[in-house]
């Protein structure tokens, strides 16, 4: 069953740049004006364009609806694995993602370095321990080494999420989806998955 605390409607908005700051964008879409949450990463990333599409996440509580929007997918996916530990809520993945880079925060997770996780504003030792001993064998798939380079790829991740969905577990799915994107390099998202179904 769906979280309804996480389940995303919304996959992407493209749209018209109207406002912009740090930590929020408005863009407007046939007339209507969305309110994004972003990182500084992806502010910093925005640069000067007027026209652009953010993939997005919609958070659903009881006394509120936040959309979260990234630049890059692999932006989005680092959050969405963030977000899944327990303690950590999604200003604080925000606050990670605006502190450190998500190549640094993979780094920092695979090499469990809980000093530089640690050095983000609100994240005690107790949390930063919990987010690399829930989130290392979910980013490494297939060796510290390149594991930055696969969790970048659209096609890993979205190929790890469908399996998910289908009711794999992440530890299957990483290892498997990494092994078959390291023989394919380039390999699209469809192939990658049917070859990992014929594995699983």
């Amino acid at each position: 069953m769906l979280n309804p605390e996480t389940f995303n409607m919304i996959a992407h908005i493209k749209g018209l740049l109207i406002e912009k700051s740090p930590t929020e964008v408005v863009l407007e879409v046939n007339g209507i004006g969305y309110s994004i949450n972003i990182s500084l990463n992806t502010f910093s990333k925005l640069g000067n364009e007027k026209n652009i599409k953010l993939y997005t996440h919609q958070i659903i509580k009881e006394d509120s609806h936040s959309l979260y929007g990234f630049y890059e997918k692999s932006e989005r996916f680092l959050f969405i694995k963030l977000i899944s530990v327990s303690g950590v809520g999604a200003s604080t993945a925000r606050t990670m993602l605006s502190s450190l880079s998500p190549n640094e925060i993979i780094s920092a997770i695979s090499n469990g370095d809980v000093k530089l996780i640690q050095s983000i504003k609100g994240i005690g030792s107790k949390t930063a321990q919990r987010i690399i001993l829930e989130l290392r064998d979910k980013l490494n798939l297939v060796g510290e080494d390149q594991t930055t380079d696969l969790i970048q790829n659209s096609s890993v991740s979205e190929a790890i999420s469908a399996l998910e969905v289908l009711g794999y577990s992440n530890k299957q799915t990483n290892k498997v989806v990494g092994q078959i994107y390291n023989q394919n390099p380039g390999i699209d998202v469809e192939s990658l998955i049917k070859k990992a179904l014929n594995k699983l």
